[in-house]
């Protein structure tokens, strides 16, 4: 069993980055680690918003299926129930240690192991967001043998 049971994944919007990595760490969990709960949340979530269309299409690529995913803003609540909470940059992990001071600790980039920030790929070409891609899968697999092998 884990320590690790819950993971909370920011970005900003909730609509590009956050909900790929999401998806992501489901898969990689799911066989041998299916207790452990995976959800995301933005720092200025487009609240409702569908996942974007290059997120929605990278992921049906990778038959994952992110369609029903909805915007959602970070809350307290999110924030206390996290075990984990992975970023996509450092600015984002000094926001949400900022506004959530005991959340300090528990509060990483997706990057961390390779050391490097997830540009935001919103409203910018699909080749931006096939890099943020690459960049999540790279964080995903780093985290889960960090945490999970």
């Amino acid at each position: 069993m884990s320590l690790i049971n819950n993971v909370l994944v920011i970005c900003i919007g909730n609509i590009c980055r956050s909900p790929m990595a999401e998806a992501l760490l489901k898969k990689a969990l799911a066989k041998e680690h299916p207790e452990v709960s995976v959800t995301s949340a933005g720092l200025g979530a487009l609240i409702d918003h569908p996942a974007d269309a290059n997120s929605l299409k990278l992921m049906q690529a990778q038959d994952i299926d992110i369609s029903a995913h909805r915007a959602r803003q970070i809350t307290p609540e999110l924030v206390f129930g996290s075990d984990l909470i992975l970023t996509m940059s450092t600015e984002q992990t000094e926001q949400v240690e900022k506004q959530f001071p005991s959340a300090k600790g528990r509060v990483h980039r997706i990057g961390k192991w390779g050391e490097y920030n997830i540009v935001d790929p919103f409203k910018r070409p699909e080749a931006i967001f096939k890099q943020a891609l690459t960049l999540i899968e790279q964080g995903i697999d780093d985290w889960h043998k960090k945490l999970w092998n």
